[in-house]
This record gives C-alpha cells, sequence and structure tokens, in this order.
C-alpha cells in the first residue's frame, strides 16, 4: 500500500506546518548524506527555517567555500566580488592580528612565557619596566593632585 499524494500547499495549521517542517528537513538531509556517500557526490545543503535557525550538511569530503566557488564556475553567477574577497582577507588579517596580541598581552601577565627565549624574555622585561615607570609617574602626578586640592579644600594657599 502506498502513501496517498498530497496537494502541495502552505500548511495553514502551525503546529502541523511545524511537524511536516522537521520530519521533511530530517528526510532531505538524510538523503544529502546518502548520495554523498553511495554515489561520492560532493553536497551541500543548506536550509533555513521560518524562525531563522540553520541546518547544514556539508560532504566530509570538501568544504562549503570549494562547493560555492565550484557553483560560481559552473554557473558564471558571481556569488561574491573583489570588494567581499578584500573584506575577508582583512578579517584574516585582525584576527592573526587579534591573536598575536592575545598572545602578547598574555605574556605581559607573566602567563605562557616558557616557550620565550633570552632575547625574548629581555624586550618583555624591559616593556614591562616602562610600563611600571609610567604607571609610577602617573600615581605620583596623582597624588599631588590630590594633595593640592585637599589643600586647597581646607583654606591653605599655595
Amino acid at each position: 500500500m502506498g502513501r496517498g499524494k498530497i496537494e502541495i500547499k502552505r500548511i495553514e495549521n502551525s503546529s502541523n506546518r511545524q511537524v511536516t517542517y522537521s520530519k521533511r528537513k530530517n528526510g532531505i538531509l538524510k538523503k544529502a548524506k546518502e548520495i554523498s556517500v553511495l554515489c561520492d557526490a560532493q553536497v551541500s545543503l543548506i536550509i533555513f527555517g521560518a524562525s531563522g535557525k540553520m541546518h547544514e550538511y556539508i560532504s566530509p569530503s570538501t568544504t562549503l567555500i570549494d562547493i560555492l566557488d565550484r557553483y560560481q564556475r559552473a554557473s558564471g553567477k558571481t556569488l561574491w566580488d573583489a570588494k567581499h574577497e578584500n573584506l575577508s582577507n582583512e578579517i584574516d588579517r585582525l584576527k592573526k592580528e587579534n591573536d598575536s596580541m592575545q598572545i602578547e598581552l598574555r605574556h605581559l601577565k607573566g602567563e605562557d612565557i616558557t616557550s620565550l627565549n633570552y632575547k625574548e624574555l629581555m624586550a618583555l622585561e624591559d616593556a614591562l619596566e616602562n610600563g611600571l615607570n609610567g604607571v609610577r609617574e602617573k600615581k605620583v602626578e596623582v597624588h599631588r593632585m590630590f594633595k593640592r586640592n585637599v589643600w586647597q579644600d581646607f583654606g591653605g594657599a599655595k
């Protein structure tokens, strides 16, 4: 006994629509995995539900970027232009710079310094001493201003 055909139109009942979405989403994800394994096909499937939640499947033998690049070449459609490529490169550069600054901050806090050589340790010590001197100078300046303000507040003249 086969399944009955249904009319393909929007399901009005939201509960029924959600159940159908969930079942069909799982079904199409399963089919994407199966065709990838059985036929050695490169598959990329992205689904956005009505709530905005994303579900995806990408064949283990590829990446989404590779699939999109192949799609762009095969279809002749431009998915991103040089401006987006430059922005992507800038994001990568900033991520590397951020990682480097995170490492430097850990070093300044005395963390993860076992891998540093003598020259790097000397440079780190100099940076810390310069920073400490700056903090001490600022502390003295603030202390003098505080004393001057307290002296003036109590009627003293300077």
